[in-house]
């Protein structure tokens, strides 16, 4: 898994990439597979990637994990996913010996209690680690976020004129983290899908084709050498 080694050490590294994880249904009819399938590999890689991205020195990971427009799917496809995410909170102790600090950000309260109780508990039993700051979206939606933190600054009594981008930001789920360098997408699709529409104003993109189960560390090397190519002047010369 790890054994992947790079040539060329001079390279500047992201300090927040934010992934896409997209594919996972796809790579399972590729297979004649059914889709929860496809959850379960992508939850490896998803654990796979979050390790190599602490291991490399990454500060922050935000994944995507659970959009506000996925409630739209079958129903027994949600209540996979949503065991899966069981089965990683109730794992969450193998991120301790990794030193990854864990939050989750989104819409939490629509999980269910359970769910809820054990992202609780996750949260507090790593918030004293110093490595990778991993921030996975369950439930979450950027316009829906954005709604949200106007409802926060209204009910706070702020007045207009003095209401600022930094006044948003402040309100956002990701008030206290940098925003995104640099978004991944793989799968072959082309969008933001409603994932950090705020905090990605100026941030770089790579897409690929390869699907989320098939993702790993040498694409995403591949992809942070892309980011070293760019030349971010945001909006200067």
């Amino acid at each position: 898994m790890f054994l992947f080694k790079r040539k060329d050490t001079n390279r500047t590294l992201p300090k927040h990439i934010a992934i896409i994880m997209d594919g996972n249904g796809r790579w399972a009819k590729k297979r004649s597979m059914p889709r929860s399938a496809g959850h379960v590999a992508g939850a490896k890689t998803f654990k796979d990637i979050a390790r190599y991205c602490n291991k490399i020195g990454l500060e922050y990971l935000t994944v995507y994990a659970f959009s506000t427009e996925n409630w739209k799917r079958p129903k027994d496809e949600i209540e996979s996913i949503m065991n899966l995410l069981r089965d990683y909170l109730k794992d969450a102790e193998n991120f301790k010996s990794d030193n990854i600090r864990v939050k989750f950000i989104g819409n939490l309260e629509p999980l269910a209690d359970d769910i809820k109780e054990l992202i609780k508990k996750d949260e507090e039993g790593s918030k004293d680690a110093t490595g990778l700051k991993l921030n996975i979206a369950i439930n979450y939606g950027g316009r829906d976020e954005i709604t949200n933190a106007v409802k926060k600054i209204v009910k706070s009594g702020v007045d207009a004129e003095s209401i600022t981008e930094q006044t948003i930001s402040d309100n956002l789920y990701t008030s206290d983290m940098p925003d995104p360098d640099f978004i991944i997408r793989p799968s072959g699709e082309y969008r933001l899908s409603n994932y950090l529409i705020w905090q990605s104003a100026y941030a770089e993109y790579w897409f690929s084709d390869v699907l989320w189960p098939d993702f790993k560390p040498h694409h995403l090397e591949k992809a942070i050498d892309e980011y070293n190519h760019r030349n971010r002047r945001f909006g200067g010369v």
